[in-house]
């Protein structure tokens, strides 16, 4: 009997473990992620090597934006918020402030507001795909009187 209370015991232990591990697991946007097609107003786009990883400690995630100088990467904007709509500081390479953040949402569909000086307010949303391989960025806009939709396609590496 000793035996089948200790076997229930370890049980019992391994589904709670479980059940924590999964309470505190990645959003499915953490990761490091390669931007591969760019559209703008559905057109396709140039674009420049650009590289998205994206960590999480406890509620908050990281977002670090970094492009190639020499073979090496840098970062060239960052912001780190939490998902349930906080206004997070967007920062430059240098770590001055240029804009805001905000973020909801999360189960692979999230919705922002970015704002800085001087510019229009952008919305979009990032959307993880079902296998997790790729996220797809869009955005709306104003520039010059003139409406610009973004999409950008990432894909996991």
């Amino acid at each position: 009997m000793d035996d089948v209370r200790q076997t229930v015991a370890v049980a019992a232990a391994i589904v709670f473990q479980a059940a924590i591990l999964h309470a505190w697991s990645d959003e499915p946007l953490v990761g490091t992620w390669r931007l591969e097609r760019q559209e703008l107003n559905g057109e396709n786009a140039n674009f420049e090597p650009l590289t998205l990883k994206i960590s999480q400690m406890g509620n908050r995630l990281t977002f670090a934006f970094s492009v190639p100088v020499n073979q090496i990467y840098f970062v060239s904007m960052s912001y780190t918020l939490r998902l349930d709509g906080t206004e997070a500081d967007v920062k430059d390479a240098q770590g001055r402030k240029i804009g805001t953040i905000q973020m909801t949402g999360g189960t692979s569909q999230y919705k922002l507001i970015m704002k800085g000086p001087d510019r229009q307010d952008s919305t979009g949303k990032l959307t993880v795909s079902s296998d997790g391989k790729m996220l797809t960025s869009e955005s709306e806009t104003v520039q010059a009187g003139r409406s610009i939709h973004a999409k950008q396609l990432f894909t996991r590496y």
